[in-house]
């Protein structure tokens, strides 16, 4: 299985982007991960959040492959623990599948035709945080997922 991480725009904090690579690299310890950065829309100031959300939508549309299981981090998702992460990542590595990714979508959320495509929305918490901190926040939930799922002392109940 691979996991893949689609973002909206580059990360503009060199802090938070070392956070991101130094997770990612202990990820990769376990699984193939890769990170895909869907370019800023340009001209923002002359759109409607409708307008913003449609454009990221198409971009990110044309990037996903058929075979991807495809989970929205949404404010109205499911909320898990971390035990709850790591068996739906490990019930996806038990049935197959090929590529479990995971869309951080832009300041405005995500179109209706990207809903559309997902299989399922997830939120990391109830409280709001920036689509640049959530990136560091899921890493390290991912990476923790894994270590769970391997009974590696990194997780403490």
């Amino acid at each position: 299985m691979k996991v893949k991480l689609y973002l909206i725009g580059k990360t503009d904090k060199s802090e938070i982007q070392s956070l991101i690579e130094l997770f990612s690299k202990r990820i990769e310890r376990y699984i193939r991960f890769e990170t895909l950065i869907i370019p800023d829309i340009k001209n923002t100031a002359s759109l409607s959040e409708s307008q913003q959300k449609t454009k990221e939508g198409q971009a990110l549309l044309a990037k996903i492959r058929p075979n991807e299981f495809l989970v929205l981090l949404d404010e109205k998702g499911k909320t898990m623990s971390s035990k709850q992460f790591s068996k739906f990542i490990e019930k996806h590595m038990v049935q197959s599948t090929q590529c479990l990714s995971f869309i951080i979508g832009g300041p405005y959320g995500f179109s209706k035709e990207v809903y559309a495509k997902a299989s399922g929305k997830m939120s990391l918490s109830e409280m709001t945080f920036s689509h640049q901190i959530i990136r560091v926040i899921f890493a390290e939930q991912l990476y923790r997922a894994f270590t769970i799922i391997r009974n590696e002392p990194y997780h403490h109940e």
